[in-house]
């Protein structure tokens, strides 16, 4: 099986656009029903062996503590209670419409009434869940290659993650902009403008270094590997990145390290080439942030000094 096989935006769009929205249903479900965590660290979605999982969430003598699945593998949407009860439904041939319908119903069924503002978040349109018809285009075949990619993704950056000792989140995919991550901190707290959104001012509340992988969007239509540094310290653009085809590109008053998809797929060892890009953008933003990395650093996940291989 190819590592990372390949997935071109216009090859799925409508679906990717389909998906996207059944997630930000199900995303805005885990936002209202789990307890809020630094950083939004409690909202995203964790990869399974079979899809994508809110992990567990209510409980506590408030609500049935429950849990959604998309099992990518059947193609099925799962709740799941914790007496024991469980119920689930096809995503093919789902709108945006019926998904929500479906779902709210499940949750109905159970005892579970969770409030959410059910339109879609930085889409590009404002249609209520409840009344989105237009949106269903749902390709079995490309949603498991979505989750494919999205699961070998999430291993390397967890590989990325382990050589690094200090704050650091979960590998998490977010809902919202369908990315998926890995966040250093370099343990200083710099605050955000009263002015900007409350969604980034959690986000970016502290330094951070950060790395992912997403899948295309109408700005950028190719998927990619990525970095930056936030708040970005001047000069990063400036800063080396490996291998030579990574670059930086302006984004939104910043800049992104970036290596495209197809550029990691067609290296001799793509999960050595996106690691080296990853590494590389880290040390220019630990550089440039005077972050000690040497202090931080933990190679192979090891912090233990008399630790024998």
């Amino acid at each position: 099986m190819d590592i990372f096989p390949p997935l071109p935006l216009e090859e799925w769009s409508d679906t990717k656009e389909t998906m996207h929205r059944f997630a930000q249903i199900v995303g805005k479900v885990r936002l209202t029903a789990s307890d809020r965590r630094n950083h939004w660290w409690n909202v995203p979605f964790h990869l399974t062996g079979r899809g994508l999982t809110t992990r567990p969430m209510g409980g506590l003598g408030e609500m049935p503590l429950f849990c959604i699945d998309f099992d990518l593998v059947r193609h099925r949407l799962v709740v799941d209670v914790l007496d024991g009860r469980s119920a689930e439904f096809g995503l093919a041939e789902q709108s945006v419409a019926s998904f929500h319908a479906n779902l709210f119903a499940v949750l109905e069924g159970f005892g579970i009434r969770p409030e959410i503002r059910a339109v879609p978040f930085d889409l590009g349109d404002q249609i209520p869940f409840a009344e989105d018809t237009a949106h269903a285009a749902y390709d079995p075949a490309l949603i498991n290659r979505y989750w494919r990619i999205l699961s070998q993704v999430a291993r390397l950056l967890d590989r990325h993650a382990a050589g690094f000792a200090g704050k650091i989140s979960p590998v998490h995919h977010f809902w919202h902009t369908f990315d998926i991550a890995v966040t250093r901190f370099t343990g200083r707290v710099v605050g955000a403008s009263p002015q900007v959104d409350p969604v980034s001012r959690e986000a970016y509340s502290w330094e951070v270094i950060s790395a992912g992988f997403w899948f295309g969007d109408a700005e950028r239509p190719w998927p990619a590997f990525y970095s930056y540094t936030a708040p970005e310290p001047p000069g990063l653009e400036q800063e080396p990145l490996h291998p030579e085809r990574a670059e930086w590109l302006p984004a939104r008053g910043s800049h992104l390290a970036i290596l495209r998809y197809d550029d990691a797929r067609a290296a001799a060892d793509p999960v050595g080439t996106v690691l080296d890009f990853l590494r590389s953008a880290y040390e220019a933003g630990a550089r440039l942030t005077h972050l000690d990395a040497q202090k931080l650093a933990c190679p192979g996940g090891v912090t233990d000094p008399w630790y024998e291989h």
